[in-house]
Order: C-alpha cells, then sequence, then structure tokens
C-alpha cells in the first residue's frame, strides 16, 4: 500500500467520508463538463505548489476546475478562498511547465459548486490569475 492510502486509512471517519464525498463531487463535475463538450484530461493534478481537481480543454481553452462540495451551493462559493486560488494558479503554472504543449491555448480558472439536491453550478472564469 502507499503511504498515503495508509493515511487515509488512519484518518478518522469524518475524514474518510471527507474524502469519499469529494471524489464523488469530482466525478459528477466531470460528467457535467463532459456534457457541455469539454474534455477531461487530468482528475487531481497534483504538484509541489497545489493542486488542481480537474483540467479540461475545448478548442483552444485549457481550464483548471475547482470542485467545492457543500450543504449548500452559496457556501460552496465562499470555499474557493483567495488563499485557494493563488495554490491553484501556482498548480497551474506546474502543469503548463510540465505540458508545454498547452501553453498556447487560452487559460481559464472555473468552478464547479456541488450541493445535495441541486443541479452542479458550472462557473466560468471564477477567478483569475494575478501577478
Amino acid at each position: 500500500m502507499t503511504r498515503k492510502r495508509n493515511r487515509l486509512e488512519a484518518a478518522d471517519p469524518e475524514r474518510r467520508a471527507a474524502f469519499r464525498l469529494g471524489l464523488s463531487a469530482e466525478s459528477r463535475a466531470a460528467a457535467l463538463l463532459l456534457a457541455k463538450g469539454y474534455r477531461v484530461v487530468a482528475k487531481r493534478f497534483r504538484s509541489g505548489v497545489g493542486e488542481v481537481d480537474l483540467v479540461a480543454r475545448r478548442g483552444n481553452v485549457l481550464v483548471f476546475v475547482e470542485v467545492k462540495a457543500r450543504v449548500r451551493l452559496d457556501d460552496a462559493a465562499e470555499a474557493v478562498t483567495p488563499r485557494q486560488q493563488r495554490r491553484i494558479v501556482a498548480a497551474a503554472e506546474a502543469w503548463l511547465a510540465a505540458n508545454p504543449h498547452d501553453v498556447t491555448r487560452n487559460v481559464r480558472f472555473d468552478a464547479i459548486l456541488i450541493a445535495p439536491r441541486h443541479w452542479p453550478r458550472h462557473i466560468q472564469a471564477a477567478f483569475e490569475q494575478t501577478s
């Protein structure tokens, strides 16, 4: 077993449930993107500086997507904090460094909000890369 898996097994039940909820939300978000004509090229991309839940392409646009699952959609929207945005942007820069063929694409940062008994909400250009 991997080290990460061992940590998950050792984690408390609430943390395991949150992890499973996150995976489920990411799967729902990926399905939404596919239905909208995007091609999901990576899930849970991790770098030393951050993580991006989904990386997708449509036409000449490369989209880095943050997926948030909460009880209410408004709570999910508020969970994409400025600090988290900076980490997502840093991870996107790592993606572009590792995938130079994507450098010529237009880059966008989206959010997909997930809440029980609601359709997922896709917010295009949810935030921008700041210098």
